[in-house]
């Protein structure tokens, strides 16, 4: 599914290119090559210079006994936190601690609120605070380290158990579908694309000043395209920089 999502946008990627550039009109001297690799340098460069490139998502990694390394997908580019699932407990799959779910204490909630004399929300709050408090203290959030270059996650901890489960937190790259229809990222994208493919043309085009036609020479227009895409390339990354292709934008700035 999202594979053929994916080439249908990249294919409007392509149309829009050849129709600002003129195609039907005059010859467009690019092949498809050439513009797989404008849209390529593109997203790279989104994702080099953008925030919004990427997005925090959760999952789950099943751990094999006495193996300490792990090789994670390549879309993951940055693991925040890794935690186990119980509090203190590494002798089974959550067996000897109670629950700790980080994002989801739903329990706590019914334990603490199902009677009239079990307390209020500063019960709730203070009980939810001890829950983390001797998850950190006990074993509950692991120690790791991260090798970016080949995306490798190894435990500072021997896995006792086989198939215990642990979930990571951690910053992903946004698929290149969602970036082509991301309502930020998608204008940005396109216009790099094309400046891209003016650059290409422009070179190509620039060897010759002009060419012998039926009546007379025809000059061509390499050295304007040149122009032209080393305008639109940094006006592009001007707005990388402004956040108007999307991202966290500008906190308050004092001094």
């Amino acid at each position: 599914m999202s594979d053929s999502t994916s080439l249908i946008e990249r294919n409007k990627v392509f149309e829009y290119v050849r129709t600002m550039l003129g195609d039907g009109m005059v010859e467009v001297e690019l092949d498809p090559k050439h513009y797989e690799i404008a849209l390529t340098r593109a997203l790279t460069r989104y994702r080099q210079r953008s925030p919004n490139a990427v997005e925090e998502s959760y999952s789950f990694l099943e751990l094999i006994q006495d193996q300490n390394e792990y090789r994670l997908p390549d879309e993951i580019i940055e693991v925040q936190s890794v935690f186990r699932r119980a509090i203190g407990s590494r002798s089974g799959l959550g067996a000897g601690g109670t629950l700790f779910e980080p994002f989801n204490l739903a329990y706590t909630n019914t334990y603490l609120l199902s009677g009239t004399m079990m307390g209020g929300l500063a019960t709730y709050e203070l009980f939810a605070g001890y829950q983390k408090l001797v998850g950190r203290m006990f074993g509950s959030f692991i120690e790791f380290k991260w090798k970016p270059t080949s995306h490798t996650l190894n435990i500072l901890q021997r896995p006792f158990a086989q198939g215990e489960q642990i979930l990571i937190k951690s910053h992903n790259y946004r698929p290149d579908f969602v970036l082509l229809t991301d309502i930020y990222a998608k204008q940005w994208l396109y216009d790099y694309t094309l400046a891209v493919c003016k650059q290409q043309l422009g070179q190509a085009r620039s060897k010759f000043g002009s060419i012998a036609g039926p009546g007379s020479s025809i000059t061509l227009n390499g050295s304007a395209l040149l122009a032209e895409a080393k305008e639109e390339l940094a006006a592009l990354d001007k707005e990388l920089e402004t956040y108007i292709a999307g991202g966290t934008g500008y906190s308050f700035v004092i001094g």
